[in-house]
């Protein structure tokens, strides 16, 4: 997700699928637009301060009246 860095920005780890596509798949079809690998959930790194802004910016680029589902956010601890 594309955001300018700020001081207290974290890395969180986003897990995201598509609901519409999950269901197609079970039934050996395929959606019109999304590849089926979005059955699956697919892992993003998001920088935010929080989990709550993470969950908001995958949302804008992701939208859940398309489909999309957010499966977990967790801050990735940077060693």
């Amino acid at each position: 997700m594309e955001r300018t860095p700020h001081n207290g920005d974290q890395v969180f780890e986003v897990s995201i699928y598509n609901k519409e596509v999950r269901s197609l798949v079970k039934e050996n079809m395929s959606h019109d637009f999304f590849d089926d690998h979005w059955a699956d959930e697919q892992v993003r790194d998001v920088l935010a301060e929080t989990a709550d802004e993470a969950r908001k910016l995958v949302g804008k680029r992701f939208p859940s009246d398309e489909g999309f589902v957010i499966a977990s956010v967790k801050p990735l601890q940077m060693a």
